[in-house]
């Protein structure tokens, strides 16, 4: 059973943010009764999925079975299943409530303020959507017994963008966003270079890549940049911190 967030008093329909000065996650398995109990139906689901899409593949993830929050702490316990488990939970309305997709973000942002958001390829599962670099965690994020989300974003702003640390500076904060079945870990990465420079950069590497993950890369300055394509926490997220004193001139 998930233990929630007592003193958040988030309802499960709400979309919050909070920012949190540390992550304290483990690996601790244990089986996925929804994999293991619908298991002819999920095999189905993803070879449907991916007669339409053969690029899919069906890896190993990790999502969160237990969770809580201190002041400014997220303290939560992941287990390892299957993508196409994941993809079956997720598009059948998330079956079992007792797990959550928690991942990580990297909120790219230029000296000007603006955001950098990518739109996601066809060959991808979630295609068209308007996303900020990130993916689920995975057995490559396990140190030990911990699941560093920190070296997962870094990675996949990597893989996405083509950016490094030498090249923007990440947040020592995370900012967690509550929507519904989803826990996004969002850390904010700044560059020095204003936006549209950083999206001149980003794009020269996407013509790069055989086959990138992002087909276009969009700035949000502003309430006016919200794109109806951008899932709710990544709106929620930019609301946040556009009110926020943080904002950057």
């Amino acid at each position: 059973m998930v233990s929630e967030p007592q003193n958040a008093n988030i309802p499960m329909t709400q979309t919050r943010v909070i920012r949190l000065d540390r992550l304290e996650l483990r690996f601790s398995p244990r089986p996925w009764r929804f994999a293991q109990q619908r298991r002819p139906q999920i095999d189905a689901h993803f070879a449907h999925l991916r007669e339409r899409n053969p690029h899919l593949w069906n890896g190993r993830i990790l999502l969160l079975h237990d969770f809580a929050l201190a002041p400014d702490v997220f303290r939560g316990d992941y287990l390892e299943t299957d993508y196409a488990s994941f993809l079956a939970w997720r598009d059948w309305d998330f079956p079992d409530r007792s797990i959550r997709n928690c991942f990580a973000m990297a909120a790219l942002r230029g000296g000007d303020g603006g955001f950098i958001l990518g739109v996601m390829a066809d060959h991808t599962a979630n295609a068209g959507a308007v996303l900020f670099a990130g993916g689920a965690p995975d057995p490559h994020d396990i140190d030990a017994d911990k699941v560093d989300l920190h070296s997962s974003v870094l990675r996949e702003l990597s893989e996405e963008t083509g950016l490094s640390t030498r090249e923007v500076t990440p947040e020592g904060s995370w900012h967690a966003v509550f929507a519904g079945m989803r826990i996004v870990m969002i850390k904010v990465f700044d560059a020095p270079v204003p936006a549209a420079a950083l999206r001149d950069q980003i794009l020269r590497f996407l013509a790069s890549q055989t086959q990138p993950e992002l087909v276009d890369i969009r700035i949000a300055n502003g309430p006016g940049d919200l794109h109806p394509q951008m899932p709710t926490f990544v709106s929620a997220f930019l609301d946040h911190m556009w009110r926020s004193p943080e904002r950057k001139p």
